[in-house]
């Protein structure tokens, strides 16, 4: 691994969580630190900091010899947990949830004026 990866590292998680948080525009990019400061704190403490660490590395990605600094294996890592928690809902796992909740609503609608209905019916003498 290379500093030449970083950047598209932190890119990715930065997308990631734009999709799944949202925080960004339409149409615009955000870089990882600000969707860390605007967003951070949905993510468990714990992918906070490995967050961090890839944002700090994001930063020294820039500078050569800062980037000479960087733990490649700790940021690996960092960039697995971060993409295997926030892969997972994607933008058609959210779009199945909506529609479920709203069916679940229709439903359960349903279900009350059918036993509104019945009482009435019970009420009036008519069962």
């Amino acid at each position: 691994m290379g500093i030449e990866k970083i950047r598209p590292m932190a890119d990715e998680v930065a997308g990631l969580m734009a999709a799944r948080f949202g925080g960004v525009r339409r149409g615009q990019q955000a870089d990882l630190g600000s969707m860390l400061r605007k967003r951070g704190g949905a993510l468990p403490r714990r992918l906070r900091r490995e967050a961090r660490v890839l944002a700090d590395a994001d930063l020294k990605a820039g500078q050569p010899k800062l980037a000479r600094q960087v733990d490649f294996e700790q940021l690996e890592r960092a960039h697995k947990a971060l993409v295997s928690y926030l892969r997972p809902l994607g933008q058609g796992g959210r779009m199945q949830g909506g529609v479920v909740g709203v069916a679940a609503s229709v439903m359960f609608g349903l279900l009350i004026l059918a036993a509104v209905a019945i009482w009435i019916m019970k009420v009036r003498g008519l069962i």
